[in-house]
């Protein structure tokens, strides 16, 4: 039998915590998701003046960073015609996530869930989600 690590409610709201905060800060309000590993949303929060249309993308941002346990940044990359991973982003009912935002959440080297960030731009998603990992590892004591 296996046993997986995975975070909790209260850990999901010290991400979110952690994005909204550096999202105040630059002045942009973003729709935040946090997942379990299997891509399962725990918690989503979208600030006043979120974009609707980022509920789905931030959603779907958390999804792949989790299951496919890379930042999703890195498949807009290998999703280039031509490239290995062409079309990946069709798969998984289209929920697969190419653009800039959705990063893996680990605990002690294992990834524990995702955190999709969407609003911005995909350069200030990556800063935002990328501010509420640090600021997770620092209230939670948890060592990345």
């Amino acid at each position: 039998m296996l046993t997986t690590k995975t975070l909790s409610i209260a850990e999901a709201k010290i991400l979110i915590e952690g994005a909204r905060r550096k999202s105040e800060e630059m002045g942009i309000p973003m729709c935040i998701a946090v997942c379990d590993t299997a891509g399962h949303l725990i918690s989503f929060d979208r600030m006043d003046g979120g974009k609707i249309s980022s509920i789905s993308i931030a959603i779907d941002k958390a999804f792949t960073a989790a299951c496919a346990r890379k930042p999703t940044q890195v498949y807009g990359n290998l999703c280039q015609p031509g490239q290995p991973t062409f079309g990946i982003h069709i798969t998984n009912g289209g929920h697969f996530s190419i653009i800039g935002g959705g990063l893996p959440v680990t605990s002690d080297g294992e990834i524990v869930g995702g955190i999709g960030i969407s609003s911005g731009t995909a350069i200030e998603d990556v800063e935002v989600a990328d501010a509420a990992l640090a600021y997770f590892h620092a209230e939670s004591g948890v060592t990345a």
